[in-house]
């Protein structure tokens, strides 16, 4: 039970991580760092969905 919570609000935070990158990021586009914004969130929902 408490294993998966923890796994849950580390989804939600990799998903929070993710979308923070790409909102602040998207000022000055940069390729290298989009990606690592869009690979942490698809992580993230990943994550959630295991």
């Amino acid at each position: 039970m408490l294993i998966g919570a923890l796994k849950k609000t580390l989804g939600v935070c990799l998903i929070g991580l993710g979308l923070g990158i790409l909102l602040v990021l998207l000022l000055p586009i940069a390729g290298w760092l989009f990606i690592i914004g869009v690979a942490i969130t698809v992580i993230g929902i990943t994550w959630l969905a295991c």
